[in-house]
């Protein structure tokens, strides 16, 4: 079998673990190839799609700009992509590339830990893909969504059927907060209003450190999950009390390229 040929696409794309921790994984399953980071910016995924279509890519994960226009390039959609009209992780198969949204499966997963109210309200911060696959991963709660551009928030409320959309920055009593934004990616700090409110917070985007600026260990006791982490699956846990979700959106979305990467995080976290 020939190596494989994986990527993740974005911009920005040099803060992304994406290489190292899935470089890990498929050296520790013995799986031959390349996993590597390529800046992608909002209307430049097209020509990366028909990559995948000649052969010369076996997969790609998809970040930040790119799911919506992910999604629309997809020639089969999974429920989960086509629900949410958002894309994270896309692969030939049979001659057509499929659409995978492991965000909607992974954001599920953080909510369901059991440190986090399961009766809490959540509130989503931002209106693009990732926002969009979040609501589609939450049940059985209060959804709330906040965005800077509040019409696009209406409209992302109106498509999926559920949520009530808030002002950006206003905080809602108890949530569990979803940072679907690159906030904190460069140092920003996210509304004091929110943080201090807030039960929770599960922060989507990564970064070069373990947890965003704006959430400090141990403040008022919020535990969070956080997709910064160091090279490999291991389940750790932070000086907020909180696991890392790490390992739930990267195995996932490994699993359309190679089906047995989701063993080594599964083990690795016990």
């Amino acid at each position: 079998m020939p190596p494989l040929r994986l990527a993740v696409l974005g911009d920005p794309i040099g803060h992304s673990r994406s290489p190292a921790i899935h470089g890990a994984a498929m050296a520790h399953l013995g799986i031959d190839g390349s996993y590597v980071a390529r800046r992608v910016g909002a209307g430049e995924l097209r020509p990366v799609v028909q990559e995948l279509r000649d052969g010369l890519l076996d997969g790609v994960n998809v970040t930040m700009p790119l799911k919506t226009e992910a999604a629309a390039l997809a020639d089969t959609l999974t429920h989960e992509a086509e629900a949410s009209g958002s894309v994270n992780t896309m692969r030939l198969r049979s001659g057509a590339v499929e659409g995978h949204s492991t965000d909607v499966v992974a954001s599920a997963r953080a909510l369901s830990d059991e440190r986090f109210d399961p009766k809490a309200p959540v509130l989503i911060l931002g209106a693009g893909g990732a926002a969009a696959a979040a609501i589609i991963g939450t049940t059985g709660r209060q959804v709330y969504v906040a965005a800077r551009n509040i019409g696009r928030a209406a409209t992302l409320v109106a498509r999926i059927g559920s949520g009530e959309v808030v002002p950006l920055g206003v905080g809602v009593a108890g949530a569990l907060v979803i940072n679907a934004t690159p906030l904190g990616m460069g140092g920003e700090r996210l509304p004091e209003a929110v943080t201090m409110t807030a039960s929770g917070i599960v922060d989507l985007p990564t970064g070069p450190t373990r947890l965003s600026p704006w959430l400090e260990p141990g403040r008022r006791g919020c535990r969070s999950w956080t997709e910064s982490s160091s090279s490999s699956c291991r389940r750790r846990r932070h000086s907020s009390g909180g696991p890392d979700c790490q390992a739930h959106w990267r195995s996932w979305s490994m699993r359309p390229e190679t089906p047995k990467a989701l063993g080594v995080c599964r083990r690795s976290r016990g």
